[in-house]
């Protein structure tokens, strides 16, 4: 019986090429195939460009298209032929990494191949490596001290409608607001309604070009990149 090739999970980090893990380097430089996702409507991929430098020479590169919209059957019709093209790959015995920016459990379109890999083929290998988040690494960068002692810490999604986050805001003591870019005046008025807006800070493109910190969101334009996270922290450092 042959042994069907594994997949790993990558997560590439936030955008420095120097914030992968060790395990991370090493698997990159051992895979047969290099899975890369990108939108349906251009072939660039943020998370290939974070990880090519890691990579071996010559590696085969696969990028799976997926579309973006809301429209459940075309997500779900893309998820299964992209899965599809996944494990014929591991099926001829290649091992072989799919990239995804930040960690790959977290907010990450590595869990929806995932799921769709496991319901094809409940036996198929894979593995998830774990990478360093947007919003660790936005911390970081501004010396903010996520939560200590007793506190805790809300990850949310900016995607999210203003009254679930107000509501989670509100008995959250230190916040994340991922995917900030989508709702972001909505999300500014709900933090202006809870007097927080002083203190939110709102990161995009960290550790990349034109890398923006804003300490105020009242500063910030309608529409943020979409690389952009607020860092909401209630109580004085």
């Amino acid at each position: 019986m042959t042994k069907k090739g594994i997949l790993y999970g990558i997560g590439v980090g936030p955008g420095d090429p120097e914030l992968l893990t060790l395990k991370a380097v090493r698997a990159l430089g051992e895979v047969d195939v290099i899975f890369a996702a990108a939108s349906t409507k251009n072939d660039y991929s943020t998370a290939y460009a974070i990880a090519k430098p890691h990579l071996k020479e010559n590696v085969r590169v696969i990028q799976l298209g997926f579309p973006m919209t809301k429209d459940q059957d075309e997500l779900e019709q893309a998820w299964k032929t992209n899965a599809e093209i996944v494990a014929e790959v591991l099926e001829n015995e290649q091992d072989a990494a799919f990239l995804t920016l930040g960690d790959p459990l977290t907010y990450s379109t590595y869990g929806y191949l995932q799921r769709t890999l496991l319901l094809m083929d409940p036996t198929i290998r894979l593995q998830a490596i774990p990478g360093i988040t947007s919003f660790h690494a936005a911390a970081s960068k501004i010396g903010l001290v996520l939560c200590e002692s007793k506190e805790s810490l809300l990850i949310t999604s900016g995607v999210t409608d203003p009254e679930k986050l107000e509501a989670q805001l509100d008995v959250a003591d230190n916040a994340v607001i991922l995917k900030a870019y989508k709702n972001f005046e909505e999300i500014r008025d709900t933090l202006t309604r809870l007097r927080l807006d002083d203190k939110t800070v709102l990161v995009s493109r960290l550790g990349m070009d034109d890398e923006s910190i804003l300490m105020d969101i009242k500063d910030a334009p309608k529409t943020p990149h979409y690389f952009s996270l607020a860092l909401v922290k209630k109580s004085k450092q």
